[in-house]
């Protein structure tokens, strides 16, 4: 019997695993990549008996493996907050699906695991951009909000190491990370005693020094769009730049469209905070787009689609939200 732990690279699918494996832990084969690399299930094989965990990826998009991994025999258990479509019924299946818009996987884990690692989940749900559902956990903790500071950064600078075309552009490979951190229960000891940490926080603090510079194409009161260059430190800023971005204009959608080296564009969309929401229908009209509600993506749009995203986000946010 073989296990499998599939996760998306990011904060929340990093510490939903996290909060799994420290409460049971065995020696399991990682898949995983950027936050972007949401078919993973394809890059399985698994069969008879086998052991799969499935976290913070969409059903929807893994639907064919998933069924084709059931039909040889795996045992398969899936958390996810991200639109599933209809989820198959199958003996070897437990589902722990929630796509609400105000909490992640890793809040989903904590549940499950009634808030045994707590302190991961606040960690995962800051590093998704949840901050609200975040505090929220973080107030069951009874811990100072110094602490409550260093947890957000941490989800922060987790989430930003997701970003990427590929895993060469990361500061740090996911299943590399994944495995750093789960010798630590206790995520504040991991923030003052792991060189990984301050390898996190420098890179991200200079790829938001080379972002500040950066003017929206087009904006109004009710969308901004932004095209960044063709460079790494783009490619890794732009995600955690749209939450960035979202949160700063509360009422206002975000479209940061970063060019790729070879052609077509890397897009990441934010729905207004305020009503979080359609973000995962507009990335969806797109070959390689998906998401959630409040923030979706899209991995390769083709340059010739420029226009044509451009006039379905003005569409898909044309109206005034106010707190």
């Amino acid at each position: 019997m073989a296990f499998i732990d599939v996760f998306n690279g990011d904060a929340d699918g990093l510490c939903a695993l996290l909060q799994l494996r420290l409460a049971t832990p065995v020696n399991s084969t990682l898949v995983t990549g950027v936050k972007r690399d949401i078919s993973l299930l394809q890059r399985v094989h698994a069969g008879t008996g086998d052991q799969v965990t499935v976290l913070d990826i969409s059903l929807e998009k893994n639907r064919l493996h998933l069924q084709r991994l059931l039909g040889h025999g795996a045992h398969i258990r899936y958390f996810d907050h991200h639109y599933a479509g209809k989820i198959p019924s199958h003996p070897h299946l437990q589902t722990h699906i929630d796509p609400a818009p105000d909490r992640g996987t890793s809040l989903l884990v904590d549940t499950w695991l009634q808030g045994r690692y707590r302190t991961w989940a606040v960690v995962g749900t800051f590093g998704d951009n949840f901050d609200q559902a975040a505090k929220q956990a973080a107030s069951m903790l009874q811990v100072d909000q110094t602490v409550v500071s260093k947890l957000r950064d941490l989800g922060l600078y987790l989430n930003y190491n997701s970003y990427g075309a590929t895993v060469d552009d990361l500061l740090i490979p996911p299943a590399r990370l994944f495995r750093t951190l789960q010798t630590y229960p206790d995520p504040i000891v991991f923030i003052d005693q792991d060189p990984a940490y301050k390898r996190l926080q420098e890179g991200y603090q200079e790829d938001m020094h080379l972002a500040g510079n950066l003017q929206p194409e087009t904006a109004d009161p009710r969308r901004a769009v932004y095209i960044l260059p063709a460079e790494r430190w783009a490619r890794r800023v732009s995600g955690v730049l749209a939450n960035k971005l979202a949160r700063e204009a509360p009422e206002r959608a975000h479209a940061l469209l970063t060019r790729l080296p070879d052609g077509g564009f890397l897009v990441s969309v934010r729905a207004p905070l305020i009503h979080p929401d359609g973000a995962d229908t507009l990335c969806r009209q797109f070959a390689t787009g998906g998401g959630r509600k409040a923030a979706a993506g899209i991995n390769h749009l083709p340059g010739e689609q420029f226009d044509t995203f451009v006039a379905a986000f003005v569409a898909a946010y044309d109206r005034t939200w106010t707190a």
